[in-house]
């Protein structure tokens, strides 16, 4: 699978190579919440990234590529943001009291102080998501120092990550762009639909990457 995303066969809507492409399987799900990816301008895993694949599933999901931003505001394109309502979804390390939440609820959202906080009296608009390599996504965080701002989801996944011997991460523990947007939605509010939409588009994607492998690669 030497061919990339912007070889002459990608597909126009979701960017993968036309064996790869999903586009059949797409099942948009409405969301209250509004999910921001800001992605570093060098991921390139354009056959098995997923970020696309969150964007053609939520129709209130968008990406943002770029390496910082000035503030929320600039980073939305929306002067009205209130970074209360703005929780960020990065990995980082927690209190133990903090991932004893999330274990029990698999989501904590916690202020900038690492205070837990309730999330059914403290809404949000949306949720910022990083995306790019784990070194990547320290970039982004480093980059915009006002992430540290904003309160913060800290996630402990139901499952292991889907990709198995396709890509290995770092820890067992964390797992794609789209696998952890696709666990924060629920424990937020959303309709179950959303995580089955999204990790259906995904099995798909990686079983056709699976399929199109030649002998011996």
């Amino acid at each position: 699978m030497a061919q990339t995303a912007e070889s002459a066969d990608a597909c126009p809507r979701c960017a993968k190579p036309q064996a790869l492409c999903i586009c059949d399987r797409v099942e948009p799900v409405e969301t209250r919440l509004r999910v921001v990816i800001l992605q570093h301008p060098r991921e390139d895993d354009a056959l098995l990234g997923t970020a696309r694949l969150v964007t053609l599933t939520l129709p209130r999901a968008g990406i943002r590529v770029g390496l910082s931003w000035p503030s929320l505001a600039g980073a939305l394109g929306d002067p009205d943001a209130d970074p209360a309502r703005w929780a960020v979804l990065a990995a980082a390390k927690a209190p133990e009291a903090v991932l004893a939440a999330a274990r029990r609820d698999q989501v904590a959202l916690v202020d900038r102080h690492g205070v837990l906080l309730d999330r059914n009296r403290h809404p949000l608009d949306g949720i910022l998501v990083l995306d790019g390599t784990w070194s990547q996504a320290k970039t982004l965080w480093w980059r915009n120092p006002w992430l540290l701002k904003l309160p913060r989801l800290v996630l402990v996944p139901r499952e292991p990550s889907m990709y198995g011997k396709l890509r290995r991460e770092p820890r067992r523990e964390w797992v794609s762009t789209l696998e952890a947007v696709a666990d924060v939605l629920p424990a937020l509010g959303e309709p179950p639909a959303a995580r089955n939409s999204l990790r259906r588009i995904l099995r798909t994607l990686l079983q056709r990457a699976r399929d199109a492998r030649q002998p011996g690669q």
